[in-house]
């Protein structure tokens, strides 16, 4: 393997690229491995040799060598662009490198994305230009002589060596329109020179003739097809690049009569991104047996702004409950209105913004973008448009033909084009911009991962259009068809997020999605109507025991990582343990001052006698740590995380060395906070652990702790060199901080330290694949609040009441409650001869001891080509433990549900190792057809039947 494979293989895992990014990097390395970078090149030969690569490539079409590398909307481009660059530069085969940007998004975009520490820095995790920054030189900055002028750089190299700065990558980022402008200054001569080319005092020439003079210089054009025109393509040319790197989604030239770019060397079309599931699944809206032709233009629009809204509403409580189910970030979807004209865009937010649309609800939450705005007003606009991703105050965006290349967000998920044909709807223009995933890969959950189109007039155009092969619209969606698989309700869903049901015996009760608490229609669990039981009063009843159970529950979930099973939290060891750290960290409360917020009174259910508040005392915290471990662990299912790892006995270990590059860290501690959000009221507070008193005996066990976080890692395999690591970080602060501040630095930024090591110890790791062996990474989880949503006119129903013949199919609108046996006082099902019956069978089996529907996120069950699985039911009888998947009797032989199974039935073999060494209960796998599902059947009984066993 040659020097340059080996250096794209390190940028390709270090960047995590995906599969069409390592092919497009490894196509420029097999090329340039075999081509010079010069200023007079043989383009012939350059020719010759990429026609015989059987590349897709025709001829050059500019003066120099230009490759375009033609990729997808959504599948990464910039960060191609960054393993590209530190490709060149680690090579040695380049360091000054000119990026062009088409017009100001995206020239600002990359000039963020370019800056070390930001969000999406493109060099993250390439440790050779941790140590040596690139120096960053733009269109506005050029003519303070960054970059030529050493006493003028501003960016220096970690290491603090300002002389490094020398063999840094040197990086110009220019909008196109800078290269050309001629910017000349008010009262002074006019000039007829573009302002880059003029004469620069500091070099004794000018800007633009000095980049042309590098024997080095490189040019990645984003957005490649902009820079086609006359103007643009003289100026590349003159800038005489010894390679140039073409990126765009669109290989087509603009204008009239577009044709395919001809310097083409990979191309990665929507249709395969689609494919691969590297963007949104885009699909079609509209209302079933709806007539365009029946409707004024005016009214159309009203129906479909209307229903854009409609679905919006109902992804925003998806989106909600996929990030409180997952404790992954939010995200705040907007919605994208295409208008035909300025005019036809300013009416159109008027009809929104009025009091008599959703009763004015969006007022102020519109902006419109068009060529018509000027100054301030445009400005304002804009930068809302660029904040779009995190603004809550914008809600939907109306635009004309002004949203172009480089404004790709995540959080776009509705579109409603209006006045527009199948063919300008379809354009990767309008598509394109909501279609990137926003958290980087599919989730599963369908709703998280889909962009819709809202479509009534042009339905049948596009339906016919995606029956072409490299259509990627494969989905459709009918508005108010709340009684369908595939429908949108009208209405927006409730939403409620429940705690468990040990969480629930304590005394916290659901709250909707603004935090408040809900009490109408909600009966409290167990007093369904055919169960009748004692409730005990609440635990908690004052804000200090609630602080306390808050604690208490994060500092368990943390212990989880090294116990075995819960039942372990009630050994004497370990409940001092969580103790004495819940004392340390009610020491930094001060005591509730005001009343205590005294949980609402529910129906059948009396409020707690309010207790005077105060500081509890050591005892009574200790008491209270006691009482919620044991609810923990009285109503957990100990489901251990398993990974599925390559293996021989050892599948993988990591080689001996030293860190390196130590000489890099010269952090100060600075203070940091910790989060408390109250789980009764969902009021928030903070604890400074720059002054907390939750110490470890030892300073290695900060970095220790953060390194476990990792699945490769094995505690009794790789305990002496993680010490000797985190010893080695240790003593490298102790030179310049005493031991208090090498403490303080370690409890608020040792997961960046960690971090530092981690990335070293995967490039000294090592496999033997020649089996797979599960690893148990956690015995349990303690089980989170979980978030459900349902029919806007539904109220939480007893299961045991009958559902009726015309209600089965709107069943997962419905919420259940009456539980005794589950571990969350409410649940939702997905079908009723299946799922809602099977519960029925859990509840009445005397052997079932607790059950649970996992929430999204608690498996790791991988089949497939990595695809995740995640069965409808976990049970606990009083000898073993099932993993239980309901059916529909004609699924069951699928190729599909059959894979499903084995991977399931893997899984138990390695959880039944790990229950033989904990002395934990056997899990089983069940595939039990819908039909054989009956009141009256015993889990024994279904065992017998519908076991899987390999």
């Amino acid at each position: 393997m040659s020097n340059g494979t080996t250096i794209a293989n390190q940028i390709g895992a270090r960047l995590s690229l995906r599969k069409p990014q390592s092919e497009s990097l490894a196509i420029l390395c097999r090329l340039l491995e075999q081509l010079k970078l010069e200023k007079e090149p043989d383009l012939q030969h350059w020719i010759d040799l990429l026609k015989a690569e059987k590349l897709p490539f025709k001829s050059f079409e500019r003066d120099f060598p230009s490759l375009c590398f033609a990729l997808a909307t959504g599948v990464g481009k910039t960060r191609l662009m960054g393993a590209m660059i530190a490709w060149l530069y680690l090579t040695g085969r380049s360091q000054h490198f000119f990026v062009l940007a088409p017009n100001l998004t995206i020239y600002e975009k990359l000039k963020q994305d370019f800056l070390p520490g930001s969000p999406k820095y493109v060099f993250q995790g390439i440790p050779e230009l941790a140590q040596t920054p690139p120096v960053l030189i733009t269109g506005d900055d050029y003519q303070e002589g960054r970059g030529v002028r050493l006493d003028q750089v501003q960016t220096m190299s970690a290491t603090g060596d300002m002389f490094a700065i020398e063999t840094a990558p040197h990086i110009n980022i220019f909008n196109v329109s800078k290269i050309n402008a001629l910017d000349n200054k008010k009262g002074a001569e006019k000039s007829k020179q573009a302002k880059v080319r003029r004469l620069q005092e500091y070099i004794g020439d000018s800007y633009f003739n000095y980049l042309a003079d590098l024997p080095d210089l490189v040019v990645l054009m984003d957005e490649a097809h902009r820079y086609y025109a006359d103007s643009g393509a003289t100026a590349i040319n003159d800038l005489k690049p010894v390679l140039g790197i073409e990126l765009t989604a669109t290989p087509k030239t603009t204008g009239a009569k577009p044709r395919d770019f001809k310097n083409i060397v990979f191309h990665y079309p929507l249709a395969r991104a689609l494919n691969d599931g590297y963007i949104k699944t885009p699909a079609v809206a509209t209302r079933k047996d709806f007539k365009a032709s029946s409707y004024s233009e005016q009214q159309l629009e009203t129906i479909k702004l209307e229903d854009g809204i409609h679905h919006h509403e109902y992804v925003k409580t998806e989106l909600a409950s996929y990030a409180n189910n997952t404790d992954r970030p939010l995200v705040k979807p907007f919605m994208l209105v295409v208008a035909q004209d300025t005019n036809h865009a300013e009416a159109i937010k008027a009809r929104i913004e009025d009091s008599e649309f959703f009763h004015g609800a969006y007022k102020g939450k519109v902006i419109t973008v068009h060529s018509n705005q000027t100054g301030q007003e445009s400005d304002e606009n804009t930068q809302r448009l660029l904040a779009v991703e995190h603004d809550k105050s914008t809600e939907i965006v109306i635009h004309v033909n002004k949203l172009k290349e480089g404004w790709d967000v995540t959080n776009l998920y509705t579109i409603v084009p209006l006045r527009a044909s199948a063919s300008e709807i379809l354009t990767e223009q309008t598509i394109g911009r909501g279609l990137r995933l926003p958290y980087g890969k599919r989730t599963g959950v369908e709703a998280v991962d889909r962009l819709t189109i809202i479509a009534h007039d042009r339905f049948q155009e596009i339906i016919d259009r995606s029956n072409q092969e490299d259509s990627i619209i494969k989905k459709t969606l009918f508005i108010g068809a709340d009684d369908d698989d595939d429908g949108i309700p009208e209405h927006k869903p409730n939403q409620v997020i429940v705690p468990s049901q040990a969480d629930t015996l304590l005394g916290l009760t659901p709250t909707d999605g603004q935090g408040h608490q809900v009490k109408e229609g909600f009966a409290p669990p167990y007093q369904g109507n055919s169960i009748q039981m004692d409730n005990p009063p609440p635990v908690l009843a004052t804000e200090a025991q609630r602080q306390v159970a808050e604690i208490t529950v994060r500092i368990i979930s943390d212990e989880a990582k090294r116990l075995g099973s819960s039942k372990e939290l009630m050994t004497p060891e370990v409940l001092q343990s969580v103790t004495r750290k819940v004392q340390q960290v009610m020491k930094e409360i001060s005591p509730p001052i005001s009343s205590p917020a005294i949980q609402p009174e529910l129906t059948g259910m009396s409020s707690p006698d309010p207790i005077a508040p105060r500081e509890l005392d050591e005892k009574s915290i200790a008491k209270l740590v006691g009482q919620i471990s044991e609810k923990v662990a009285e109503h957990t299912i100990d489901i251990p995380q398993i990974v599925i790892l390559p293996t021989r006995d050892v599948n993988y270990g990591f080689a001996e060395f030293e860190l390196g590059r130590l000489n890099s860290i010269a952090m100060r501690p600075s203070s940091q906070e910790m989060l408390l959000q109250n789980l009764q009221d969902n009021s928030s507070s903070t604890i400074s652990w720059a002054q907390s008193g939750m110490s470890e005996e030892r300073l290695e066990n900060y970095l220790v702790h953060y390194l476990f976080d990792h699945d490769e890692i094995d505690y009794d395999e790789h305990a002496g060199l993680l010490y000797r690591l985190a010893g080695q970080m240790v003593t490298h602060l102790q030179t310049y901080l005493n031991d208090e501040e090498v403490e303080v630095l370690l409890k608020t930024q040792g997961r960046q330290l960690a971090d530092f090591i981690w990335v070293q110890m995967k490039q000294h790791m090592w496999t033997t694949p020649t089996d797979y062996v599960g690893h148990v990474t956690k015995g349990f989880d303690v089980l989170r609040p979980t978030t459900f949503n349902y029919a806007h006119n539904e109220q939480p129903r007893d299961f045991r009441s009958p559902i009726q013949a015309g209600e089965k199919s709107r069943v997962r609108q419905m919420l259940f409650t009456g539980f005794s046996k589950c571990c969350y006082p409410y649940q939702k099902f997905d079908s009723v001869d299946g799922e809602w019956r099977l519960a029925q069978i859990l509840e009445g089996d005397a052997s079932v001891l607790k059950w649970m529907k996992p929430a999204h996120g608690q498996f790791r069950i991988e089949y497939a080509n990595g695809q995740n699985y995640e069965p409808d039911f976990v049970v606990e009888t009083k000898d073993a433990c099932f993993l239980i998947e309901p059916k529909k009797a004609t699924e069951v032989s699928t190729p599909d549900v059959q894979a499903k199974a084995r991977a399931a039935v893997r899984w138990c073999k390695y959880a039944n190792e790990y229950a033989s060494q904990h002395s934990g209960k056997q899990w089983r796998y069940l595939l039990i057809p819908h039909d054989d599902i009956e009141l009256g059947r015993s889990i024994a009984g279904l065992m017998q039947e519908h076991e899987v066993v390999s």
